[in-house]
């Protein structure tokens, strides 16, 4: 015995309400598809990422950081980090790497790993650490598959490094040319990863060691213990000049002031014994015989102020007695050094006879 309804909103075991479901089916499918829609059709971006809108697996857009929406079954998105990377190079710990053919594991160290060839044909160890991060999403998710991405930075980074190493003496990676070889390694990195076109930027690199190896380190100690002694007396040196340097100069230009000195007291003196001579020449030209008495005494009072004490005769003198005792009185105001002894042969033979007083 079936059932009847009752009541409207009421049916019989045997009657179907297709009429109800059918205009309940598009409210389902739009409840459903909106379900679908607020659960694939928007995703999430965070701060330190870009996402890569694919649209049928093609390039569509690039979106930062925040919610956004997409297609669902017809747009996806993949998250690229942009956030700043490190990698220390070469690797630092001991690397395995697995043979395929003995299924044995080589470990290599990481000294073996660091030694490269100066340009001087010297060994030495190094090591610096490269920062990078993502610039283009799009290159960066296409170009280069996403799990080698590492070991082609890597690869740059050590044939830039080797190539300059071998540009280079190892004197001047240890010390002068260091942030010069820093600059040109980044510089060059980028430019390689650049023709690859992978979307990387090269933010920043750092030289942490540069060592001899381990086996000719002590050598290489005692090397540039010299080439540090040899640096201290070079700068002792220069310490030394520049010191003397102001001295010989404040000196040579005393010296030159001193020589112009002379020669203008000197030219002026010679200018002035020109002129006294001129002058003597025109006074001689208008009396001759004046001038020449004159030259005369004067050559005779220069002389005779330098010759000592002197005694004038008259020539009208006849006793010889006063000549004796001046004799004496003369040789008494002579100083004792210059003193004669008396000499009693002295006749008055001996005493020169004055010329006659004119």
């Amino acid at each position: 015995m079936g059932l009847h309804a009752n009541g409207p909103g009421r049916f019989s075991g045997d009657e179907v309400p297709w009429e109800h479901l059918i205009r309940a089916a598009p409210v389902l499918l739009v409840l459903l598809l909106g379900a679908y829609l607020g659960w694939h059709g928007f995703y999430r971006v965070e701060p330190d990422e870009q996402a890569v809108v694919l649209r049928f697996g093609k390039y569509h857009a690039a979106a930062g950081p925040g919610l956004h929406f997409m297609i669902p079954m017809v747009d996806k998105a993949v998250p690229v980090s942009v956030k700043e990377n490190v990698v220390d190079l070469p690797v630092s710990r001991a690397t395995r790497r697995q043979s395929s053919l003995t299924g044995r594991s080589d470990l290599r160290s990481s000294e073996e790993e660091s030694l490269m060839l100066t340009g001087d044909l010297n060994a030495e160890i190094v090591e610096w650490s490269l920062q990078w991060e993502v610039l283009d999403p799009k290159k960066y998710l296409f170009a280069i598959a996403e799990d080698h991405i590492d070991a082609t930075i890597e690869a740059a980074a050590q044939s830039v490094m080797h190539r300059l190493a071998g540009d280079y003496s190892i004197d001047e990676m240890l010390t002068a040319k260091r942030a010069e070889v820093e600059a040109k390694a980044e510089e060059a990195t980028q430019r390689l990863l650049d023709d690859y076109k992978c979307g990387i930027q090269i933010t920043g690199l750092q030289m942490q060691r540069v060592t001899p190896p381990a086996s000719v380190k002590p050598a290489f100690d005692r090397v540039n213990a010299s080439i540090q002694e040899k640096v201290k007396l070079v700068n002792e040196a220069n310490r030394e000049r520049n010191m003397l340097i102001p001295q010989a100069m404040a000196s040579k230009d005393k010296l030159i002031q001193d020589a112009k000195g002379y020669a203008d007291r000197r030219r002026a003196e010679v200018q002035g014994e020109i002129a006294a001579l001129l002058a003597k020449f025109r006074a001689y030209q208008e009396a001759p015989e004046i001038t020449r008495r004159r030259l005369y005494l004067e050559a005779m009072e220069e002389v005779l102020s330098q010759s000592g004490p002197m005694t004038v005769l008259d020539s009208d003198l006849k006793g010889l007695v006063p000549l004796l005792q001046l004799q004496t009185e003369a040789n008494e105001a002579l100083p004792p050094g210059r003193r004669a002894k008396a000499d009693p042969t002295l006749s008055t033979s001996d005493i020169p006879t004055p010329a006659p007083r004119r």
